[in-house]
């Protein structure tokens, strides 16, 4: 009755993928085979976790819960492999950088790829969590610079505005939301349950300030890939950073709602405060400040103009 891991990596990538066929190619293995093995983890575990159809695959809710508490399962896994690596070269990496999961998936590889193009003899070790956790790894003097996406006061840290961000309010093209032109008010979205990130990320507190009195989330989820997949499965809407659903919603698979509210919000990056960036964090920083994307519009004023 144990999954075995790589029919969890499956059902991992056909959630973040939204396509089998995707999924079994960047697995290696033909779609046939991903299909049985799909099927094959469902009826162990004796749940529907994929709804096939002709515009891809997309997680059921129960889909949602499984993948994400795979994805656990994967992580620890990885984890694993990961420090025992570790274990053998700690002091490998001359520059310890941590980001939060928006950062890291969507502007931090481009950033250190610049600076490795300089600077190609340079060791960079990356780590991935929520801004509340990089904020301790650097206070803690684990990591050497980090990139939050917490809107509040950053203690004993020094800090500078690296790019502007925007959470979009998305749903999937199926919810009522999807066909709305008159954007939602700010108590229409505080009413209303939304799939969640957990609380210490960034997303979570630059929502939890725009909507103090919001109602309980219908999911809360540990990733932002988690929280997408919940919202294509039609679990309920969220609000995610519009680099992260960016793809998603130039293929159709979630639709913007426009809402009266600003959802803008400042990526910065920090480090420990009263002490001057030298070396290849200064030069990480500076080309991260330089990249920064532009300030996003929000979709009432694309609605608008």
């Amino acid at each position: 009755m144990t999954p075995d891991l790589e029919s969890l990596r499956l059902l991992v990538l056909v959630g973040e993928l939204g396509s089998l066929g995707r999924a079994a190619e960047q697995l290696g293995i033909a779609q046939p085979s991903a299909s049985k093995r799909l099927s094959t983890l469902e009826r162990r575990l004796g749940l529907v976790l994929v709804d096939r159809g002709r515009r891809g695959s997309v997680l059921t809710p129960a889909g949602v819960v499984v993948t994400e508490r795979a994805r656990r399962v994967l992580d620890e896994v990885a984890g694993l492999v990961e420090g025992a690596r570790a274990l053998r070269s700690a002091q490998e990496a001359e520059l310890r950088v941590a980001a939060s999961m928006t950062v890291a998936e969507h502007l931090a590889p481009s950033w250190i790829g610049e600076l490795r193009r300089a600077r190609p003899d340079l060791r960079v070790g990356l780590r991935v969590t929520n801004s509340e956790t990089v904020g301790a790894l650097v206070r803690d003097g684990v990591v050497d610079l980090g990139f939050v996406e917490a809107p509040g006061p950053l203690p004993g840290l020094s800090s500078r505005k690296v790019a502007v961000d925007r959470l979009a309010v998305v749903v999937a093209p199926g919810h009522p939301w999807s066909r709305r032109r008159r954007p939602l008010t700010p108590p229409e979205l505080a009413a209303t349950p939304l799939v969640m990130r957990e609380r210490g990320s960034g997303t979570r507190d630059t929502l939890d300030r725009a909507l103090p009195d919001a109602c309980p989330p219908a999911l809360e989820l540990g990733s932002t890939t988690a929280v997408r997949g919940a919202v294509v499965a039609g679990v309920a809407p969220a609000a995610l950073s519009v680099l992260a659903v960016a793809v998603d919603l130039a293929e159709g698979r979630l639709v913007e709602v426009p809402v009266d509210l600003d959802l803008r919000r400042v990526l910065r990056a920090v480090w420990p405060g009263g002490r001057r960036l030298v070396g290849p964090a200064a030069e990480l920083l500076a080309v991260a400040a330089r990249r920064g994307p532009a300030q996003p519009q929000s979709a009432t004023a694309a609605v608008r103009s």
